[in-house]
Order: structure tokens, then C-alpha cells, then sequence
């Protein structure tokens, strides 16, 4: 998978169509990602007593209700946006020479770009 965590990408697809956000999670074995504020689904929660809370007074609740939760999105459907030219870009890797050391190194493969996207 060539999207990380950290990464800014652009939906692709679905209701959040053209809008970006950050990766907060990536989950290589399912090919998931997971964007901050986007692909967002309501899920209703029942109140739940914390166990094991301050000793002190009775039991603590934690409230139920709607709550709203990123829900992870193929990774098929978003792109990575360049840090350089701040356009959605597919990703290429190249080996380059660092300090003595082969490194692998994802580049933008926008025409006139090619610069580094991990910074």
C-alpha cells in the first residue's frame, strides 16, 4: 500500500467526493485507510458503568447516545496529494542513495513534479 498514516488524500468516490483530510490510520491487510472527518457513520451506543472507576461515591456512566465515528475507506478510492505541486497524484517509488544507505522513497509522478512525498 502506498498510502500512510499522516498522509493528506483526496476521496475519490462516495458522498465525500473531492474533499481531503489526513490518513488517521492505515490497515495494510484489509487495503483500508481510515480519514480524519470523512466517510463519517452514526452509531448508536447504549449507556455503558465504567468499571473499576475512582472508588469513591457509586458507579460512573458513560452516557449513550449518536455518536459519529470515521468509518475506513478502500484505498482504491482516494489519492495521495502532493506536498509540492498540492494536486491528487498517483505514487511512484525510487531507490535513492542517502548518507551511504539505499532508500526507498515515494515520488510524485505528475509531469513536471517528481519530487519526494515523504518529507
Amino acid at each position: 500500500m502506498k498510502v500512510k498514516k499522516g498522509d493528506l488524500v483526496q476521496i475519490l468516490t462516495g458522498k465525500d467526493r473531492g474533499k481531503q483530510g489526513r490518513v488517521l490510520e492505515a490497515r495494510p491487510a484489509e487495503r483500508r485507510v481510515i480519514v480524519e472527518n470523512l466517510n463519517v457513520a452514526k452509531r448508536h451506543t447504549r449507556p455503558k458503568p465504567i468499571k473499576d472507576s475512582s472508588r469513591m461515591g457509586g458507579t460512573q456512566i458513560v452516557p449513550g447516545g449518536i455518536v459519529e465515528k470515521a468509518a475506513p475507506i478502500p484505498v482504491s478510492n482516494v489519492m495521495v496529494v502532493c506536498p509540492v505541486c498540492s494536486t491528487p497524484t498517483r505514487v511512484g517509488i525510487v531507490e535513492k542513495e542517502i548518507k551511504g544507505e539505499t532508500m526507498r522513497v515515494r515520488v510524485c509522478k505528475r509531469e513536471g513534479c517528481g519530487q519526494d512525498i515523504d518529507r
